[in-house]
């Protein structure tokens, strides 16, 4: 009876034992689990299409009073706006990106005048191919809001809207390592310059013929895309290069018939909406001169052309994002 009795104990104490132990298991499947199951139910709310937006104003003022070094007063002030909407879902992924930017500066002395203007707008359609490579087809248009002048002469217009306006069309495959970095490579490339400005175009202005409207140019292009945030997202770096090549020009050595297009955008954030903006950008375009002006005996007078272009700016400025 007494051996009965210790068996029945003993199994009675290996069923609340095992017992115990499926629980804490199931338990502990559940803190494991649930995480990735809340990830997966937030992104089926979130579904596939995403939309986001930045807004900022950047200012720069210089004043002198009795400066021995001398100087004059200045100031400037520039809207940035980028808007994305993306699509990505299975094999898919579409993203939109629209960057407006305008802006102005002012010297004593002189009238008001342009120191920024901007439309660019980026279509890319992705298929996947694997975690790091996609097929990638890539539309983007670039042009101005108003007209722009041949400063210090205001009466020369230099471009206007759609004067030029470029349009690029690209196929080819994206190599994604990480999500701040992109790779494109664009063996098939169309790249469409309009002039739709009579006094423009029938100087060959950007390329085009006399008295034509469009230059077009087939070649390759090499996109590279880099964004990150650093020290708790209080740092913001975009960076963008782009490199196209065209098959036509019949000078074929060396990179003098290329396009190169180079974009860096660093921000420090101060507050929440006070950040400092550090903008540089290089465009080297083989069919836009740049004129060379100096001063002799009192006129401006054309010394040269250059085709290497250089802008940069950094001031403080107001942000928004959403």
């Amino acid at each position: 009876m007494k051996h009965i009795s210790f068996t029945i104990i003993i199994a009675g104490l290996l069923l609340f034992l095992s017992n115990n132990i499926l629980i804490a298991e199931k338990f502990r499947q559940q803190e494991v689990e649930s995480p990735q199951e809340e990830q997966e139910e937030a992104e089926e709310e979130k579904g596939p299409w995403s939309f986001s937006g930045d807004f900022s104003q950047v200012f720069n003022q210089a004043s002198f009073t009795n400066w021995a070094a001398g100087g004059e007063d200045s100031y400037s002030s520039t809207s940035i706006v980028a808007l994305e909407v993306n699509y990505e879902k299975d094999m898919l992924s579409l993203e939109n990106r629209l960057n407006l930017a305008y802006g102005f500066y002012k010297t004593e002395g002189q009238s008001l005048k342009k120191s920024e203007d901007r439309i660019d707008f980026t279509s890319k359609l992705g298929r996947k191919i694997s975690d790091k490579f996609k097929y990638s087809a890539m539309l983007n248009y670039r042009s101005q809001f108003t007209a722009g002048y041949n400063y210090p002469n205001d009466s020369v217009v230099v471009s206007r809207f759609m004067a030029p306006g470029i349009l690029t069309t690209s196929v080819g495959l994206e190599y994604k390592p990480w999500d701040f970095l992109s790779v494109i490579v664009s063996p098939v490339t169309g790249r469409f310059t309009f002039v739709i400005d009579e006094e423009l175009s029938n100087k060959g202005a950007y390329g085009v013929d006399e008295g034509e409207n469009i230059n077009t140019e087939l070649g390759g292009m090499i996109t590279i895309s880099f964004r990150k945030r650093f020290l708790d997202e209080k740092i913001g770096v975009r960076s963008k290069l782009e490199v196209f090549n065209t098959y036509k020009d019949p000078d074929t050595e060396g990179w003098l018939n290329s396009v190169v297009n180079w974009e860096s955008t660093v921000r420090l954030g101060i507050t929440d909406y006070f950040t400092v903006n550090l903008l540089f950008r290089m465009i080297y375009d083989h069919n836009i001169a740049v004129h060379v002006y100096e001063t002799i005996n009192g006129e401006e007078i054309q010394v040269g052309e250059e085709y290497l272009q250089f802008m940069q700016s950094l001031g403080l400025g107001f942000s928004y994002s959403f």
